[in-house]
């Protein structure tokens, strides 16, 4: 398939969710006239983790000081908020809370203070009548209000990320073999047929991307095990002014059932995170046998579960029943009855996970000949877009 000379692109990425639109975007930037192809097999971009999230600009505050989330979350947050504005896209820097409801969460708030003071982002420290200052119907023993956390709309800031690129953004084009020669280069074959012809390959497809390093010919060391996130909205949005998370379990990726005031003025309750049945499996009525079969046949996964049964046993109580769902959310919100929470999209976290069953808790990018993959990208993967983008946009124009 690959012959010297006959070049469709000088990069070939694949996947057209916000981080491999940020990665095209970085690459002409960095380098103008480099001719930059984007494969995506949905009809639109940011169909799946980038338009099914939040919508929240995290501040940085939970990664460990140091990591690619710490230091990209606080420097794109910053980035993304100067780029809704330039490109007129909808958009609010809000802040939020982060309440401790119990006394044995306290010392992990006070962790997260001095946290968020070694990532360099500010965070105020409030006492109960201080809560109700900012959020009259949350109740709590302690909070912290971090100010730069914001909210926008990722699905237009992919977009605006395509049309500024310059690069030739193709959808409905699923990749389903790719031939790669180290002497030459990639070339792709996408389900209709077509075959793309470029120098170097860029695997930024998220809940797929394990599959499609193996299909380069690369042992990715990890794999995709996708958990979903089931989400409500909030039939009485005037009980939430802002933005108010619980305070995170350090020993897991997720965030907990967290309410969040969108650009719409809607109010999103959730996500929880229980283990989806597809790779795209947005509702438990989704099963996809050879993608369960996958996840089951990996050791990681089964480590995981023996490890964390007790989290997951909860997590799906949660997601079985919704007055256990309602009653996780009262902890923070107590006037909130099981009526008040109306069914919303789902999403589904591309989460790594390693042969010892260990959650990758960082970005993860490695380099193979001619290719550069993109392998844990989750949340707050949004927030840091530009900056990841960056960083793969060096690699590849290194490898060019």
């Amino acid at each position: 398939m690959v012959r010297a000379g006959a070049y469709d692109c000088d990069v070939l990425v694949i996947g057209g969710g916000i981080v491999g639109l940020s990665t095209a975007y970085a690459i002409t930037r960095a380098a103008p006239g480099t001719r930059v192809t984007v494969l995506e097999k949905e009809a639109g971009p940011a169909r799946h983790q980038t338009g099914r999230n939040s919508g929240v600009i995290h501040s940085g505050i939970y990664y460990r000081p140091g990591s690619l989330k710490a230091r990209y979350a606080a420097r794109g947050a910053a980035e993304m908020v100067k780029f809704c504005a330039e490109y007129g896209i909808a958009h609010e820097v809000t802040g939020k809370l982060i309440v401790a409801t119990e006394r044995s969460e306290l010392p992990r708030l006070h962790a997260l203070v001095q946290r968020g003071r070694e990532n360099g982002i500010p965070v105020r420290e409030l006492g109960p009548a201080q809560i109700a200052e900012y959020e009259p119907e949350v109740r709590g023993l302690a909070a912290i209000q971090v100010g730069t956390t914001g909210i926008c709309d990722y699905g237009s800031v992919a977009e605006h990320l395509a049309d500024a690129s310059g690069a030739d953004v193709r959808y409905g084009a699923e990749v389903v073999r790719i031939d790669r020669r180290a002497a030459l280069g990639v070339a792709v074959r996408t389900a209709d047929g077509s075959v793309v012809r470029g120098k170097i390959l860029v695997n930024c497809a998220g809940l797929q991307c394990d599959r499609v390093a193996m299909l380069a010919g690369d042992d990715p060391g990890m794999r995709i095990v996708p958990f979903r996130g089931e989400y409500f909205d909030l039939a009485r949005p005037e009980l939430v002014r802002g933005l108010v998370y619980p305070v995170p379990d350090p020993a897991f990726p997720f965030l907990g059932v967290h309410l969040t005031r969108g650009i719409g003025g809607g109010v999103h309750v959730g996500p929880n995170a229980v283990p989806a049945l597809a790779r795209e499996g947005y509702g438990w009525g989704v099963v996809r046998p050879r993608e369960l079969a996958g996840t089951l046949s990996w050791p990681g996964s089964w480590r995981l579960a023996g490890r964390h049964w007790r989290y997951g046993a909860g997590e799906l109580r949660r997601s079985l029943s919704k007055e256990a769902f309602t009653s996780a959310v009262r902890r923070l919100l107590p006037a909130v009855t099981s009526d008040d929470l109306v069914p919303a999209a789902a999403g589904v976290r591309a989460q790594a996970v390693l042969r010892d069953g260990t959650l990758v808790d960082d970005f993860l990018i490695r380099e193979g000949a001619r290719a550069v993959h993109v392998l844990n990208a989750p949340s707050p993967a949004a927030t840091a877009s530009l900056p990841i983008g960056r960083a793969v946009a060096r690699r590849v124009l290194g490898l060019l």
